[in-house]
């Protein structure tokens, strides 16, 4: 099952997907317009406070490769985000992840479990708001993320990667200020324990009737933003 937008743009009529559709959820790389990420997803819900979609094992996705075939995370830092990159597809293998985002807020919060769903940690993946496209939704990443535990305990993740994009030139000292005060808006709601750690996503479970979605060939076609009627096929 697919999903697809049309019908005219607007805000306060923006159309839902349903449980079960199948979108896309993309990052854009940085300093750029170009989608370098792509993850086909199970919507779980789609409401004005809340988008929730299920990565499920084996998805075949998009991601960002060095073009002599290295691994992003396994080039040295140092150079990590000035060789050239190209994109590769690959499978999402483990337990699945869950992510949720709301509407306007410059992060998603991801659910990770290990086999067997015990529990492992939330993830809060600082980005750009999601903007809403006919197929999906698109971000752009802000390296910097928060490890969060049951226990109410938190980490930043990746500080490093954080200072060196802006060495780099991918984020200006402005954007890095912002990201900064998101990363600070971000741990006040961890500490308050507020949405959505407190709402019990981590005893979710996806629904086994679910299909794993199939990744299109034009996954980094730009589409249409903010439209307002849909139909699934």
């Amino acid at each position: 099952m697919t999903a697809d937008i049309v019908g005219t743009t607007g805000t306060a009529d923006i159309a839902r997907w349903a449980p079960g559709d199948h979108i896309l959820w993309r990052y854009r790389a940085n300093a750029s317009d170009l989608i370098h990420i792509c993850r086909p997803v199970t919507v779980v819900e789609d409401t004005a406070e809340l988008l929730a979609v299920w990565l499920a094992p084996g998805t075949v996705c998009v991601k960002p490769q060095l073009t002599d075939g290295t691994e992003v995370h396994h080039e040295p830092l140092s150079t990590r985000y000035t060789k050239p990159r190209t994109t590769a597809l690959s499978q999402w293998f483990g337990t699945g992840v869950l992510k949720l985002a709301r509407p306007g807020e410059p992060w998603s919060v991801w659910l990770f479990w290990d086999h067997g769903w015990r529990f492992r940690n939330w993830y809060v993946n600082l980005e750009e708001p999601l903007v809403r496209r006919d197929r999906g939704v698109d971000s752009e990443d802000h390296f910097l993320d928060i490890a969060v535990y049951a226990d109410r305990s938190w980490e930043w993740k990746d500080e490093d990667e954080f200072a060196q994009a802006q060495r780099a030139g991918l984020m200006g000292p402005e954007q890095a200020e912002r990201v900064r005060a998101a990363g600070r808006a971000a741990t006040a709601a961890i500490e308050s324990w507020g949405a959505p750690f407190r709402d019990g996503w981590e005893n979710w479970r996806p629904d086994p009737a679910w299909s794993v979605p199939a990744l299109p060939a034009d996954w980094g076609r730009t589409d249409k933003k903010h439209t307002s009627a849909h139909s699934r096929s």
